[in-house]
C-alpha cells in the first residue's frame, strides 16, 4: 500500500540518500529530495525520474522546504552536518512527525578513519538526534547497515534492516518502508540506544569491503519467521 504522505529525504543528493529515495520512488512512494542547494535535489529527482520512469512521484526541494511538507523525514547527511541540520530543521518539522536517522558518526567525518565510529556524547548519531529533535517527533534509527552502492543499483539489496526506536508505532512505520526495498527484511531491534550496536557494524562492513572489495550487508540468523513480521502502518 503506498503511504498517501511524502517521505522527505535530507541529503537525499548523496549516495544514500539517493539510493533510498531511488528505491521508495520505484516502489510507487511520494518522495521529496531535500537538500541545502534547491537546484541540487531538483536535478536528483529528475535523474531518479530518468531511471525509475516518468511516473515516479519524486520532486526535489532546499532541505527546510522538503522537511515541512512531509511527515516522513529521513536523514542521510554525513556526522558532521548532523547536528547542524537537526538544529535548522527543528522550526520546520511537525509534530508527530517520524524521523529516520541513518546516519554513522564515522571517524572519517573529522580525517579519520572510515573504519571506526566516534564516540557521541549521547551515546549515539540517533539518540543525538532524539536530543535534538522537538517534542512530539518520533526518532527512529535505521538503514545504517544498507550499502549505498547496492541502493543505487537494480537487484535486491540482500541484508536485514534493524530498526530502533522507543516509539512502537513509529518503529512499525520505518519497518514497513524498509520492507519496499527488495531483498531487505526489516527487523525489531529494541530501543533506540540499541542503535549505538548498530551504528558501530556500519564501520566493521566498511572494513571488510575495503578488504574483500564487496559490498557487504548483514543476516540475522535463527529467528522465527514472527521476527520479520510486522503490522503494516504505512
Amino acid at each position: 500500500m503506498t503511504t498517501p504522505r511524502p517521505i522527505a529525504v535530507l541529503g537525499g543528493t548523496g549516495p544514500e540518500g539517493f539510493g533510498l529515495a531511488l528505491r521508495w520512488a520505484r516502489a510507487g512512494e511520494t518522495v521529496i529530495i531535500g537538500s541545502r542547494d534547491a537546484k541540487r535535489a531538483q536535478d536528483a529527482a529528475e535523474r531518479i525520474k530518468a531511471t525509475a520512469g516518468i511516473e515516479a512521484q519524486v520532486s526535489g526541494n532546499e532541505n527546510n522546504a522538503a522537511c515541512a511538507a512531509a511527515e516522513l523525514v529521513v536523514l542521510t547527511v554525513p556526522f558532521e552536518g548532523h547536528a547542524a541540520l537537526l538544529k535548522q530543521i527543528k522550526p520546520v518539522i511537525r509534530a508527530g512527525s517520524v524521523l529516520v536517522d541513518t546516519t554513522v558518526p564515522l571517524a572519517a567525518s573529522v580525517g579519520g578513519r572510515a573504519t571506526r565510529t566516534l564516540g557521541v556524547w549521547q551515546g549515539s548519531a540517533a539518540q543525538e538526534a532524539a536530543e535534538l529533535a522537538p517534542k512530539g517527533v518520533s526518532v527512529v534509527a535505521a538503514f545504517q547497515n544498507a550499502s549505498a552502492d547496492l541502493l543505487n543499483g537494480d537487484g535486491p539489496v540482500e541484508c536485514d534492516v534493524i530498526v530502533c526506536g522507543d516509539d512502537p508505532n513509529a518503529n512499525e512505520v520505518v519497518r514497513s518502508l524498509a520492507a519496499k526495498i527488495p531483498g531487505v527484511r526489516a527487523i525489531d531491534g529494541g530501543k533506540l540506544e540499541n542503535s549505538r550496536i548498530v551504528e558501530q557494524i556500519t564501520a566493521l562492513l566498511i572494513g571488510l569491503n575495503i578488504r574483500h572489495k564487496g559490498h557487504s550487508g548483514i543476516r540475522i540468523t535463527g529467528l522465527p519467521a514472527t521476527a520479520y513480521q510486522f503490522e503494516q502502518r504505512l
